[in-house]
């Protein structure tokens, strides 16, 4: 077992590729936006080194962000990317009780029956899960 999945020893959860590749039949992603070599969802990609908040973002993009403090400002580039013409979709803890989740969903949502199993995890992830869509608005 990953020990670092169940505990704050880690804030990254590798997207499971079977969820990735239905989303990926309907949006045909063109961009992972924050992601490392290891786990990277799409040919194009933005590294922790080069840092996906400061880039733009164009086109359709993939987003499962850190879920620890930093996902509140993933959340908000996610949807003034949207307001400037990227479609992105984000895999995210669906955490209603939190501000950065009040603060950030103006985009469609679709919760995730059951828990997710991440990366080669053996067990499901400790919470639930959503699917955020912010449109392209240009």
């Amino acid at each position: 077992m990953n020990k670092g999945m169940f505990s704050s020893q880690t804030d990254l959860w590798e997207t499971p590729q079977d969820l990735f590749d239905k989303l990926d039949k309907i949006f045909q992603f063109q961009i992972d936006v924050c992601a490392t070599p290891e786990n990277a969802k799409c040919k194009t990609f933005f590294t922790p080194e080069i840092d996906g908040l400061k880039q733009d973002w164009k086109g359709i993009c993939w987003m499962n962000p850190p879920y620890g403090r930093q996902i509140g400002k993933w959340m908000k580039k996610a949807y003034e990317s949207s307001l400037c013409g990227a479609t992105v979709v984000c895999l995210v803890p669906a955490r209603t009780d939190t501000a950065w989740w009040h603060e950030s969903m103006r985009g469609y949502i679709e919760f995730v029956r059951g828990r997710l199993k991440f990366g080669n995890a053996k067990n499901s992830a400790p919470f639930p899960s959503a699917i955020v869509v912010f449109k392209g608005e240009k």
